[in-house]
């Protein structure tokens, strides 16, 4: 039997034990809680920190965000904007990372400016072609008025007066047209097949400065052009030789060479001028070449539309034309290339050239003197050049080549032989005249003398003038024009008496 004393002491030590494992449960839990609140504060601090750093990132970057934008704003959008009209204008990059993603916004940008520029171009276009019809028309009512008060009149002085109306009336009309062109509007004449030359020669007539082209014909007779070449093979003819005169020296001349080659026809123009730099030169056969869209902002105040019709005219009509190679003379060589499916052929002896135009010399005749040599070496009326025949100055040669009827000229047969003069030896006196083309030596200081070619005796007989025509004087250049003047003004009432008589019952 368990006593007393021993029980109590078992129950006091199974209590200290209790006592014992609650005390170590309590100093463990207190422990973990002093751990659990010292990652709390942990974790707390952290969040602090993620947040102030959550705070500073956000205010850097709506910084840097607001510099790129004021970047976007200042700097590339404005650039972008004069890239458009100025491909070598610089457009700067993103100020920072951040910028890549307003590369769309440039683009878009881009393509906004280049409709609205379309659209504003489009209507200047509109307008100006409206301005042009209205002007071309009344320059031709004014043209259709001359050309009456030219057939009206026989006074001479009145008659050059009018011609030169005539041709500043010309001037204006190739301005007009140029411009009319430039917006997209028809060439505005409609013509028939012509010779190549004849073409050339009508874009010479309507510029000032026509005496200083020198025009040189190597193609055979009868190259002509299709009706629809005629008049853009004109304009850009004018348009190249009035920037050839512009830019050269007024006591200098412009060479024109028409030749034949593989592809069809190279009409080449060669000024002693000024030239142009590599980069002006690259920039102008851009135009001309008609790929790119020309608008009226591109060309300058005032606007230069001379290269400008080129390329539309070039674009429209399967044309070419090359500036990229340097004249010999120091200017700009300008190629116009008109290929063989715009090219026809004349018969030169049913329909021949104009009577102004450079004759071929495949031909195997004599140049005709060229328009400014015939004002340089003009003799005294009545009085002709020695080797040469009078002939009278056709309507065509007064309105600097223009195109007009050719006149016809017939060969006159070689006089008898003359006597030996004070200047000339005996010697000469019955000499064998050399060939059609080439000069006769002549001895000691004597310059060459270019003799007639000689016809056979039925042709002679055919041809020779009658007494009375060789025996009467040269008339004088008021003569002349009084005289067609006169056979105009009866031509014309013949017809309209013809006329009445047709109209009277």
């Amino acid at each position: 039997m368990i006593e007393i004393p021993e029980l109590a002491f078992g129950g006091l030590a199974a209590g200290t034990v209790s006592a014992l494992a609650l005390g170590g449960g309590l100093w463990r839990s207190r422990r973990e809680r002093a751990r659990l609140r010292q990652e709390m504060t942990g974790l707390r601090h952290q969040a602090e920190q993620s947040a102030r750093a959550g705070t500073e990132e956000a205010d850097r970057v709506r910084q840097a965000f607001i510099a790129e934008l004021e970047h976007l704003v200042t700097r590339r959008m404005p650039a972008e904007a004069s890239r458009i009209a100025h491909p070598y204008v610089p457009v700067p990059g993103p100020a920072g990372p951040e910028g890549a993603a307003t590369a769309p916004v440039l683009e878009a940008l881009r393509t906004a400016i280049l409709q609205e520029r379309k659209r504003v171009d489009a209507a200047a276009r509109a307008g100006m072609r409206g301005t042009t019809r209205e002007i071309q028309a009344s320059l031709y009512r004014l043209q259709d008025i001359l050309h009456g008060l030219q057939q009206r009149y026989d006074d001479p002085e009145l008659a050059q007066d009018l011609y030169t109306l005539d041709h500043e009336n010309e001037q204006s009309l190739r301005r007009a047209q140029v411009a009319a062109v430039v917006c997209g509007a028809w060439v505005g004449l409609a013509r028939e097949e012509s010779h190549l030359v004849d073409a050339v020669t009508g874009g010479q007539a309507r510029l000032a400065g026509y005496r200083r082209v020198r025009l040189h014909n190597h193609l055979e007779p009868g190259t002509a052009l299709v009706s629809h070449a005629v008049e853009p093979v004109a304009i850009i003819a004018a348009e190249l030789l009035d920037n050839a005169l512009r830019h050269s020296s007024p006591d200098t001349s412009v060479v024109v060479n028409l030749e034949a080659v593989h592809n069809g026809v190279a009409v080449t123009v060669d000024d002693a001028g000024v030239g142009m730099a590599p980069d002006e030169r690259a920039a102008a056969q851009r135009v001309v070449a008609g790929t790119d869209p020309i608008m009226f902002s591109d060309l300058g105040d005032p606007p230069r539309m001379g290269l400008a019709a080129i390329g539309q005219l070039t674009r429209q009509f399967d044309l070419s034309v090359d500036l990229s190679t340097p004249s010999p003379y120091g200017g700009v060589r300008a190629v116009l290339l008109v290929q063989k499916h715009l090219l026809s052929h004349i018969d030169p002896a049913l329909r021949p050239a104009a009577a102004s135009a450079s004759p071929s010399t495949r031909t195997g005749e004599v140049p005709r003197p060229e328009p400014w040599a015939e004002h340089a070496h003009t003799p005294a009326p009545g009085v002709s050049l020695p080797g040469t025949e009078p002939v009278r100055a056709s309507r065509s040669e007064a309105t600097a080549g223009g195109s007009a009827e050719p006149e016809t000229r017939q060969p006159v047969p070689d006089p008898e032989p003359p006597a030996a003069g004070p200047d000339q030896p005996a010697s000469d006196i019955g000499r064998p005249a050399a060939g059609p083309d080439q000069p006769v030596a002549a001895d000691g200081d004597d310059l060459p003398r270019r003799r007639r070619r000689r016809v056979s005796p039925d042709q002679a007989a055919m041809i020779r003038p009658s007494a009375a025509k060789a025996a009467s004087p040269a008339r004088s250049p008021e003569e002349a024009a009084a005289a067609l003047g006169a056979l105009q003004s009866a031509t014309a009432a013949a017809r309209d008496a013809a006329r009445s008589e047709g109209t009277t019952p």
